[in-house]
This record gives structure tokens, sequence and C-alpha cells, in this order.
């Protein structure tokens, strides 16, 4: 993907800095990991520090010195995990903030102005993420809606420019919950608005992993080969592998560093949660194959020690190492994707690999 900023080799991993800072981890360790590009909120952004600010600045790349790509996302996800703080029509969203209370409406119009303001190289259109399990009465209104409002983002982008002499590429987004022939209308419609690119959301949200596997494929399948795909929200290392093979070029999930916050990294070799007592005396890295800071200087029983005391290096050590592990992971699979060897290597990779959710409170 070509920016301004940068290319963009897909596959590719985008790190969650949801308020512009990625939890625990500074912009030269998001640097050296080999982060590409960086995800942050318009929700979040747009209630704090406030577009005006963000205007001030010179835009988000400005305010949080961060000179490489940022995709926002549009706050979509949020008309979804907000719901009790939302009501829902068809010029766009009025929220109560869940910061204050204050009230505020959020039109496709709205967002597409917002992001202009923040100079994202890459912008998400408004859309409604509905739950799973969902009705399909729902989920077809919904997807309608979704639709509708694409085609407002798309005009209102027409009629607006970049603010800061970078181009942005505007991404629309396939909903239909688990219902295969409104997957198929989704994505029929919005292809044929011709958008930069395509995100598949609503999915990772509880349903059967087969049946998000399944309809990511229905999905690849419709959308142009030659513009991004996108899985938002997505995932474990399998659910990467997995999708990758089905033909997803973006994915962002906050596995990565939530799972480290709370002791759990992942290796080569599966998972390992560092608060078990069997890390007391392991003296080796966590990954004698990983390039990051900790495991070139750091053990398991310190790191152990770190988490036991409450220490935030912990929290900080054990975060850049999955980043790295992650991007790691789509480096890999692009290098397989190259050579031609990519299905043997996927193969090898979720044999190494356990996949097993582990439970990790939401904090």
């Amino acid at each position: 993907m070509h920016t301004g900023r940068g290319d963009v080799l897909t596959p590719v991993f985008m790190p969650v800095g949801t308020q512009g800072a990625v939890k625990a981890v500074e912009h030269r360790e998001l640097e050296e990991a080999g982060t590409q590009i960086l995800l942050s909120n318009t929700y979040h952004l747009y209630l704090r520090p406030g577009t005006e600010i963000v205007r001030k600045a010179g835009g988000l790349h400005a305010l949080i010195n961060w000179r490489k790509p940022i995709l926002t996302d549009s706050g979509g996800y949020q008309v979804f995990s907000l719901s009790e703080l939302r009501k829902l029509e068809e010029e766009g969203v009025e929220f109560r903030s869940h910061l204050d209370g204050s009230r505020h409406f959020l039109t496709p119009e709205g967002v597409i102005d917002i992001q202009r303001t923040l100079g994202s190289d890459f912008m998400m259109v408004l859309d409604e993420c509905v739950p799973y399990p969902c009705e399909r009465d729902y989920a077809e209104r919904s997807g309608e809606l979704t639709i509708r409002w694409a085609g407002r983002c798309r005009d209102q982008a027409g009629r607006t420019e970049a603010l800061y002499g970078k181009d942005q590429a505007l991404f629309a987004i396939v909903q239909g919950s688990v219902y295969e022939v409104l997957r198929e209308r989704s994505a029929a419609a919005l292809t044929a608005m011709d958008f930069d690119g395509y995100a598949i959301g609503g999915l990772a949200v509880g349903e059967p992993r087969e049946t998000m596997y399944n309809l990511t494929a229905l999905c690849t399948g419709m959308l142009p080969a030659d513009k991004p795909r996108y899985l938002m929200g997505v995932g474990t290392p399998e659910n990467i592998l997995e999708s990758i093979d089905r033909g997803v070029d973006m994915f962002d999930c906050v596995l990565p560093t939530r799972n480290g916050r709370n002791g759990v990294v992942f290796t080569q070799s599966g998972k390992i949660n560092l608060r078990n007592a069997g890390n007391a005396d392991e003296f080796s890295p966590v990954d004698s194959r990983c390039s990051c800071y900790g495991c070139r200087n750091f053990t398991r029983a310190y790191l152990r020690h770190l988490f036991k005391s409450g220490e935030i290096l912990a929290l900080q050590l054990a975060s850049i190492h999955n980043l790295t592990f992650f991007l790691w992971l789509v480096a890999a699979a692009r290098e397989a994707i190259v050579e031609g060897r990519f299905r043997t290597w996927k193969d090898q990779m979720l044999g190494m690999l356990s996949t097993d959710a582990t439970e990790i409170p939401a904090s």
C-alpha cells in the first residue's frame, strides 16, 4: 500500500494505539519492533483531546510525533460496545460520552470531517457492528443502514480535502453478521461504490471460529483482489494465519498488549504464562529466537519477579515482546508468500503454536 508517509507491505499487523499511544509501549519501541502502521480511534480522539487541539497541533501525526502511516477506525465498534449509551437512527448515532456523560451526535459526514482533521492516512466509514447472536431482520436493517452510511461517507470525502498535504484513503466496511446472503449483499453494494479498500467488520465478536473463517473467505472472494482487505479486530496468531490464507491483507487486535499486561506472552512454541511458579527459577529468555529488548537482556525468572512485584516494567517488556512476535509473524508470512511456500510454512507454524484461547481480564 502506497501512502504519503511511506509504503506498507502486506500482510500487515497494526498495533492498537486507540488514543494515539499503545499501552505501555513507546513509539521508539514500536519502530524497533517493526511497526509499519499504527491504528487509532476516531471516537476516542474526538472526545479527548478533541479535534480543535489536534488541528492546532497540525494533525494527529504531529501531535503524537509519529511519522509513519496511521489508520483511524470510525467509531463504529464503539456504537456496538457502548450500546447502553447510544441511540441509533438514520441520520447518525447519538451517544453519551463514557468520560463525562455529555451528549454527542455522530453522522457519516461528521466522521469524515473528524478524520480529515486527524489527518490519518486511512479513514474508515461509519458503520454499525451488530452483536452476536443477532436476529436476521436486525442484521439486515443494520447492514442496509451501514451501506447508506458508507455512501454518505464517500460523498463527504469527495466534497472535502486532506488538510496536511498527504492523501487519505477511504475504506468501506462489510457487515451482515453471520448471514451469508447479507454479507454478499453488503460486499456487492460497497464494491460498486469503488472505495480505496475494504474491511470485514462484525466478526470475532463471539461467533464460532469456523464461522468466522468461512465468512472471511466469502467476503474476500467478492472483494477486489487489487485493493487492501482488512479483517477488523482479529486476532490470535492462528486467526491471522488462517485469514491470510483466505486473502486478508490487514489486521489489528489488542490481544498482544492486553495479554502482555496480564503476563501471557506468545512464542513460536506456544504461549507462556509468566506468572506461573515454574518460571521462578527459569533463567532463559522468553524466546531465544526473538529479537526484542526483553529477550536479549532478561530471563523468565526476572519477568515473573517483575509481575509478582507489580512493577510497570513487566507490562512494558511483555507488551513489547508480544508486538514483536505478531509483527514477526506477518513478516514471515510475507516472505513465505513471496517464496511460494506459504501453505507449507503456515501448517508448520500452526503445528508449533498453542492457539487455545487464554481468558484474559479486559483491563
